[in-house]
């Protein structure tokens, strides 16, 4: 039959063999259940024929037919739960045929020359990987609707595509990559095959429905079941992968070679894309809104740097794969949202609080805000800490015995020298204030950078006063995450995925917080009184532009001020800027 592999595919006859062995462990655990119930029949039966009469029989099997009952309503209700629990899908951005018929074009052709059943259907995800994914399930018919083609019993699975792909790799390294993925449709249509996969997913699925109030015993025997068909469900996978795999071979094995190349790069441009630059942008509440189009822009940087990609920027006069797509500015923005709830936890819809940016406003809509919004908390952490606005030169640092200088409450009274004019008082304090602060009588006015570097200064060098105030940073911003993650409440519509699938970085330790504040802090300055500006790249994110170039010798200079407490190489990178310390930063 056309679209069926034979059964002598080299890597069919291994998985069809595991499958059945999968498939044998549940008739062993359907065994288990119905022992009691055949014991129960033949008590009974004895008991009416006069074979077991008088003695403790009677007894007995009572006893036995309880037990059965017992434990058919027991494997019943696991064998419905197991049947009935929907799988995990994968969050994806649906395609149909309509917005990509050439892609679809494609994908078929590509089936018809393996002699393979054609996915039933299309999706993009913002990673670079792709796969086939089976949507059959009956619950996944009640979740998308009856009408749903890859959700109709027996259909094809789902082929995801990853959404980096589409936009880097050209249209015959696409199909060149795609071709043993599709190949995977013919060993995925055999019924033991599809029914094996079907009970390893019923499995999982049962595992997660045992962690619900009332069914936490479903879960002990769905992980034992997985547990004894585990390597057998692992070697079929492989055997399915080998199958497909020599399937594919007569399809562009040569270019799919190359196209191999085209996959790892692009996954280190993608990675370095989502944490340099996508993650500012989503912690500011910004998403970017066409990142499948900036992972061009940063493997094409990628290219100009590394001279082991030199050669891969040729490949852009031909076609781009992201042509195959009717409308792609579209279809990028949906992943690119898609990419900020999986790997940041963000709403599934943009709204006043998350709205999209572009690349072009970047640098002031992110950039800038960023530093910004980091100096102002950096402020109103030494307003807490008491610290006079005016503070310069190198004040006395707190003694090993006393610790660091002590975190004081709002509103209580400081201990230390107060500048004249400044309030004697550490009250709540706002952006709004903190720009109006009046002039201290050594002529400074807060928020400055001066303020910052006089603070931070320790002539012992253990750095020993950036101990509270990154302590004091960090408690701050975890509020504020809490704060912005509660507070929006139902005006953000965030689904089960609330919190990232996939965190890109683990939290930053509040030495590293005070680092990225402390140089926040430095680029307003450098921004407002040298002429410097907020600027991007591709590979690393935020940057400062000085003269339109970039300037990437600032952070150990910082390190040494928070670190060591020695402001001397901050202090001359500034002067040789011609930054003035002690005038005022515009903050938010």
């Amino acid at each position: 039959m056309s679209g069926m592999v034979s059964i002598a595919e080299a890597g069919v006859p291994s998985a069809r063999s595991r499958a059945l062995a999968v498939l044998r462990v549940r008739s062993r655990a359907l065994a288990v259940v119905l022992l009691p119930a055949a014991l129960a029949v033949v008590l009974v039966t004895a008991r009416a024929t006069g074979r077991l009469e008088g003695g403790p029989w009677a007894a007995v099997t009572i006893a036995v037919c309880a037990l059965a009952v017992l434990v058919l309503l027991v494997g019943g209700a696991f064998a419905a739960v197991v049947l009935r629990a929907g799988p995990a899908v994968t969050p994806t951005v649906p395609l149909s045929e309509a917005a990509a018929p050439d892609l679809y074009r494609l994908v078929r052709d590509l089936a018809d020359r393996m002699d393979v059943p054609a996915p039933s259907a299309i999706a993009l995800t913002p990673d670079c990987d792709s796969w086939l994914e089976d949507r059959t399930h009956a619950a996944h018919r009640r979740r998308g609707g009856a009408g749903s083609a890859q959700s109709a019993p027996g259909a094809a699975p789902v082929l995801v595509i990853g959404s980096p792909f589409l936009w880097w790799m050209r249209v015959a390294e696409l199909r060149a990559v795609l071709a043993p993925v599709v190949a995977g449709t013919g060993p995925s249509a055999h019924p033991d095959i599809a029914d094996a996969r079907g009970f390893v997913r019923g499995l999982d699925a049962a595992v997660d429905v045992g962690g619900r109030r009332g069914l936490g015993w479903i879960a002990a025997p769905a992980r034992l079941l997985l547990r004894l068909c585990r390597t057998d469900a692992a070697e079929m996978e492989r055997g399915v992968a080998a199958a497909a795999a020599d399937r594919a071979q007569g399809v562009d094995y040569g270019l799919r070679i190359v196209a191999q190349e085209q996959v790892g790069l692009a996954y280190a441009g993608w990675d370095r894309l989502l944490t340099r630059v996508a993650l500012p942008a989503w912690r500011m509440g910004r998403w970017p809104a066409h990142l499948d189009a900036g992972v061009v822009s940063a493997l094409t940087e990628l290219s100009r740097r590394d001279r082991l990609a030199e050669g891969f920027t040729s490949r852009l006069g031909e076609r781009p794969a992201c042509d195959l797509l009717e409308q792609p500015g579209e279809v990028d923005e949906a992943t690119s949202l898609l990419a900020a709830r999986l790997f940041h936890g963000g709403p599934a819809e943009a709204g006043p609080d998350w709205s999209p940016v572009e690349w072009a406003a970047y640098p002031e809509e992110v950039v800038d805000r960023t530093w910004r919004s980091e100096a102002a908390r950096l402020h109103a952490a030494l307003d807490t800490l008491s610290v006079p606005a005016g503070l310069s030169g190198d004040p006395a640092p707190p003694s090993r015995a006393d610790g660091p200088a002590p975190v004081r409450p709002a509103g209580a009274s400081s201990p230390g020298p107060v500048a004249s004019g400044a309030p004697g008082t550490a009250g709540p304090v706002t952006i709004a204030a903190a720009d109006s602060a009046p002039p201290a009588a050594d002529g400074f006015a807060g928020p400055t950078l001066e303020r910052v570097l006089g603070y931070l200064t320790d002539p012992s060098g253990e750095g020993a006063r950036g101990e509270a105030l990154a302590g004091l940073l960090s408690a701050g911003l975890a509020r504020e995450e809490r704060a912005a993650g509660t507070g929006a409440g139902a005006d953000r519509a965030r689904a089960a995925d609330a919190v990232p699938l996939f965190p890109l970085q683990p939290p930053r330790s509040a030495r590293d917080l005070l680092a990225d504040h402390v140089t926040a802090m430095v680029c307003c300055a450098a921004v407002d009184s040298a002429g410097a500006a907020p600027g991007m790249d591709w590979l690393d994110g935020p940057v400062l532009l000085v003269g339109g170039d970039r300037r990437a010798d600032l952070s150990p200079r910082v390190l040494c001020l928070v670190e060591d407490g020695d402001p001397a190489p901050l202090r001359e990178w500034l002067s040789a800027l011609g930054v003035r310390p002690e005038k005022p930063v515009r903050l938010v």
